[in-house]
């Protein structure tokens, strides 16, 4: 129950907590912003299994790849990709957790 609270709860608690604690204009947009992070996950649509509860995404799916994430970790450096960067890192930082949990170092 605390790798389900832990990994949804960075995908889904902590953008809402950002968007909103830290924007005090346009707080929606960023939270929305910050929520579509979760959109990395349709490269799971090219696996098969498409969902495996016991499955590290980091380093497995095209866009949880070394390279997506060293991409993902450069946007926050630029204005006009600062607000989507910040977004890909926490999800990466949730399916981090959730490697962590069921044993996979990353």
């Amino acid at each position: 129950m605390l790798r389900f609270i832990s990994h949804y709860g960075i995908h889904f608690i902590v953008p809402i907590i950002i968007g909103f604690g830290f924007f005090k204009k346009d707080q929606l947009k960023m939270t929305l912003i910050l929520l579509s992070g979760i959109l990395i996950d349709l490269d799971h649509l090219w696996a098969t299994p498409i969902f495996d509860a016991n499955r590290c995404s980091i380093g497995f799916h095209p866009l949880h790849s070394v390279w997506a994430i060293i991409i993902y970790a450069l946007l926050p450096f630029f204005p006009k990709t600062r607000i989507l960067g910040l977004a890909l890192i926490i999800h990466i930082i949730a399916d981090t957790v959730d490697c962590l949990w069921i044993g996979f170092p990353t």
